[in-house]
């Protein structure tokens, strides 16, 4: 949403063998150290990992760091439920929020790359019902670079379930933009998927999920799922909050409080969620995966290159607009998929996770965690590694 830390407006931002977990407990009932593996000249990101676990800022989570096409750094510390005992392991599942958001951009693309969508066209030309009250024009570029001028639900979808992925996309069809779309900029923060969902049920015929799970994940060889299925439940990280407060606080953005429930725990740690498709935010992925994504998102004899080709792979990474985004309140430039800078190019999602790739350094991090407060922690492994998360729009 953006779905990262709002109330500071600061902006942070997905395959490998599991190893086994070994646990050291302390002694102390509900502590577990961090465990995994750091190459040679990555002692540093282990030592703020364990310190952010110690200090109790950090009760779960994972860190991947990629370079030169291996993971140099797979660490894991805390716990992946509430009740504290399953050890976070490093094949532990976890919903990042807006990181989600990448996934569902390539599904789109995908259908571009198959002729079946054109990312300069009216979504109107497809998807009739959408075509109403101002959004006649409305384009995928639009969509994807976050310009349609729906970053949030309309009023009337207040009483519909969060798991009403029809009635939702129905409300956003009928309801006019927030402002002439292409005019101004705003993360689409929980509509973003299923404004994607409908141009390709429209489309195509089929859904963002059946496109992302037929074709991107198998492609990419992710471990990183859209409704995630009954055999890989057991791996799903219950999320939690860092204080009472969090959700109270994070509800006062007007983006985030239609759909009723989205950062509600309750909710989102229920089977029902874990296995429907909310495309902005309920992605669930490791971050070995995330990392190992980011990590040849560049490359011209990548994964993503190959799916894609060669045009659309470098739409996907080119800049496509700068400007003031009204969610994130600051100044920040948007890919087809990612923000970006000179620095990076990345994504994350409120609550703390968040995966880049360094463009100065040649590496690409992942830390991806269960505990609900801001991104200080993926802050604090930037800073290590030499980068900095802060995103600033470039022109």
């Amino acid at each position: 949403m953006p779905l990262l830390v709002l109330q500071k407006r600061v902006l942070w931002l997905a395959r490998a063998v599991p190893t086994p977990l070994t646990v050291q407990d302390d002694g102390e009932a509900g502590t577990l150290k961090v465990e995994g593996f750091t190459a040679q000249g990555y002692d540093a990101v282990r030592e703020v990992f364990q310190r952010l676990v110690d200090e109790g800022r950090e009760t779960g989570a994972g860190v991947s760091v990629w370079r030169d096409g291996r993971e140099v750094v797979r660490l894991s510390g805390g716990w992946a439920d509430v009740e504290r005992r399953r050890p976070w392991r490093d094949d532990t599942l976890v919903q990042p929020y807006s990181l989600s958001k990448t996934f569902a951009t390539l599904a789109a693309l995908v259908a571009v790359r198959d002729g079946a969508l054109a990312l300069d066209e009216p979504v109107a030309a497809y998807w009739k019902e959408y075509g109403v009250e101002g959004k006649e024009r409305t384009t995928l570029r639009q969509v994807l670079t976050h310009q349609a001028g729906q970053p949030r639900f309309p009023q009337e979808a207040a009483n519909l379930d969060l798991l009403d992925d029809a009635g939702l996309r129905e409300s956003l069809a009928r309801t006019a933009p927030e402002y002439a779309p292409g005019t101004a900029l705003g993360e689409h923060a929980l509509t973003y998927g299923h404004l994607i969902d409908g141009i390709l049920r429209a489309a195509t015929g089929r859904s963002l999920q059946e496109v992302y799970d037929s074709v991107v994940r198998p492609a990419l060889a992710l471990d990183a799922w859209f409704g995630v299925p009954d055999t890989e439940l057991e791996r799903v990280a219950d999320l939690e909050y860092a204080s009472p407060d969090w959700p109270r606080q994070l509800h006062a953005a007007p983006w985030l409080q239609i759909p009723d429930g989205a950062l509600d725990t309750r909710r989102v740690n229920s089977r029902d969620w874990r296995q429907t498709v909310f495309a902005a935010a309920n992605l669930h992925t490791t971050a070995t995966a995330m990392a190992g994504f980011f990590s040849s998102i560049t490359s011209e004899e990548g994964p993503l290159r190959e799916l894609l080709g060669p045009q659309l792979h470098t739409e996907l990474l080119t800049s496509q607009v700068t400007g003031h985004d009204q969610v994130f309140g600051t100044r920040l430039t948007w890919t087809l998929g990612f923000l970006r800078d000179r620095g990076k190019i990345a994504k994350g999602g409120i609550g703390g996770s968040a995966a880049w790739w360094s463009l100065d350094h040649r590496h690409s991090c992942a830390y991806l965690t269960r505990r609900l407060d801001d991104h200080s922690r993926a802050a604090e492994i930037a800073t290590v590694l030499g980068d900095n998360l802060a995103v600033v729009g470039d022109d």
